[in-house]
């Protein structure tokens, strides 16, 4: 897909709130895209869209330090502009993402990241504005802990949500969404279709429709 089709697509996702692509998705018989509540913005009102770019990793205690970290900077400079870097870590006790690697995406144009796991350097990270969510916050690096095993071409498992290559992600206050490629703008079609049919509702609800009428009016509540 062309790049400028990447970044309409992402403005387009960008406008819509999660509940609408999940509704979407739902009905379209993909009841598992929605990644666990427990991964959560750094501040409320972050918002994030684009391809997936994904990265994987486990705990590996005592890894040479050099080893580890030209892997890291190496997977971070492959990230393409427009994309979320999804990491899935297998790791609850370090920060996989810091003040640096996020001065690194953003200088390149990259949509935000998605870390199960942790992150650092918060207060950098929000006066960057630079979308990030996760897990935790912890000073701890990964570095020296964490060994980086595949990214770009490696499908994940996250909460039992399957991420893979081609898929899109979708973040907000809500919690984030992952919208399968091969469906990704026969979805966002009828997402901005559900909304505009929802604000007819809303409108309808306020001047006294009951629930049900609506629903059954509208195809939709």
């Amino acid at each position: 897909m062309p790049v400028s089709s990447k970044a309409g697509l992402a403005e387009r996702l960008s406008a819509l709130y999660t509940g609408a692509l999940t509704d979407v998705l739902d009905r379209r018989g993909y009841l598992q895209q929605t990644l666990p509540s427990e991964l959560v913005p750094l501040r409320p009102g972050m918002r994030v869209a684009g391809p997936v770019y994904t990265v994987l990793g486990r705990p590996h205690p005592g890894h040479d330090y050099d080893t580890s970290i030209r892997r890291i900077l190496e997977m971070l400079g492959s990230v393409p502009p427009g994309s979320v870097a999804v990491y899935q870590t297998n790791d609850r006790a370090n920060a996989h993402l810091g003040e640096l690697s996020v001065t690194s995406l953003a200088s390149r144009a990259c949509a935000g990241a998605v870390i199960d796991g942790g992150t650092r350097d918060v207060d950098y990270t929000l006066r960057s504005a630079f979308p990030v969510f996760s897990l935790y916050v912890t000073p701890q690096d990964c570095v020296p802990r964490w060994e980086l095993i595949a990214h770009g071409d490696v499908s994940l498992v996250i909460g039992g949500v399957r991420v893979s290559p081609g898929d899109w992600i979708v973040g907000d206050r809500d919690g984030l969404v992952v919208v399968p490629g091969e469906c990704v703008e026969r979805v966002l079609g009828e997402a901005e279709d559900k909304v505009a049919t929802e604000n007819q509702i809303r409108d309808a609800v306020r001047k006294g429709m009951l629930p049900l009428e609506s629903y059954e009016r509208f195809g939709t509540f």
